[in-house]
């Protein structure tokens, strides 16, 4: 009862994976147009009665100068975690794809809590390697996030859940002058100038201003770019993602000036009311350290979005299906390297000139 999605049963896909407890934006067809260098596949799993039951999507692309390619199925799978039949079936389906794509390997990180024993028992029984990785940012996705369930609450209910020092930055910011407008693609380059500020200061690789436009585009009225001002000036700028029953913060980008004035405060205050209007089960802030030391460089960052009163959640991590394991070990090995060359490149590329004499 596996079969691959077409576009006569896309409607039905999308309408599946919206409505599921586990539906996720990565799994959906339009981030996959977004994902112009990717081919996106979707399968899906139905029962004896041909309704859908479980579901997953991968994104493909070459590896450069091999003959094989990478397959990623981010927060998948869609179903029931706890269903090994499923499982089986989606995965199953996914080695059959896997042939006719040539990949050498699947990775795929669920939307599934560390502490779930029983769905890793599944998982590696199934042949499936798991990489928990470390406390930071190593994974394509975070394994650790902080989400808040604001099913029901009103805007007063939900702000009295902050901390004191979060709804006193809030206040602050408004009370500073600070204001912000959902914006359009007359804003994204100074989005992507403050994202650029954020990477150097922060030490991760951004994306273009054309990877933002492509993303207002595809995603429509699912995706939101709020940016904060004060007296005319660009301070900061967020976008935030809606899809089924929950709306996840993706991008953050703030200046290097003016930072007491708050303004991350009340941009995420303000994600958050358009969570509450869509009448959302949850609300994700995605990732931080799972390091929580306040020695740890990424503290300040934990801090903030905990201050939000949302709950610390760890995910069970990245599984890895090697389809080939001579590429893999290979073509890994290659992919560490470029990435540590890439942000180094970047950092350097960014930086500012050193003050002459």
């Amino acid at each position: 009862m596996i079969e691959a999605v077409t576009g006569a049963t896309l409607a039905e896909y999308e309408d599946f994976i919206s409505h599921h407890p586990k539906g996720h934006f990565l799994q959906s067809s339009m981030w996959g147009r977004l994902k112009k260098a990717w081919v996106f596949d979707a399968l899906v799993s139905r029962d004896q009665t041909g309704q859908i039951r479980g579901s997953i999507a991968t994104l493909t692309r070459p590896v450069p100068g091999t003959p094989f390619t990478l397959m990623y199925a981010g927060r998948a799978p869609v179903a029931d975690v706890h269903d090994a039949e499923t499982l089986a079936e989606l995965t199953a389906g996914v080695r059959q794809l896997a042939k006719t794509r040539h990949a050498y390997i699947l990775k795929m990180d669920p939307d599934v809590p560390a502490s779930d024993e029983r769905f890793k028992d599944i998982m590696l029984g199934l042949g499936y390697r798991l990489i928990a990785g470390d406390t930071d940012f190593e994974g394509v996705q975070p394994r650790f996030v902080f989400r808040q369930d604001i099913a029901g609450l009103t805007p007063d209910q939900l702000m009295a859940v902050f901390s004191s020092k979060t709804r006193y930055n809030i206040r602050l910011a408004e009370r500073k002058g600070v204001v912000v407008r959902l914006a359009g693609e007359e804003a994204l380059p100074d989005f992507a100038r403050l994202m650029a500020d954020t990477g150097v200061r922060d030490h991760f690789v951004t994306r273009p201003e054309q990877y933002f436009r492509d993303l207002l585009h595809e995603l429509g009225d699912h995706a939101r770019l709020y940016m904060a001002y004060h007296d005319g000036e660009a301070l900061a700028g967020t976008l935030a993602i809606h899809f089924g029953d929950k709306v996840w913060y993706l991008y953050g980008a703030s200046a290097n000036q003016h930072r007491n004035l708050m303004p991350n405060y009340l941009l995420q205050w303000t994600m958050m009311q358009w969570a509450l209007e869509l009448k959302c089960r949850l609300y994700d802030f995605r990732g931080v350290s799972g390091d929580v030391s306040e020695d740890n460089p990424l503290y300040g960052l934990y801090r903030f979005k905990k201050g939000f009163g949302g709950d610390f959640t760890e995910f069970v991590g990245e599984f890895d299906y090697v389809f080939n394991p001579v590429a893999f070990v290979v073509i890994e090995h290659a992919i560490r390297w470029f990435r540590t060359a890439r942000q180094k490149i970047h950092v350097l590329r960014h930086r500012s000139p050193a003050p002459t004499a």
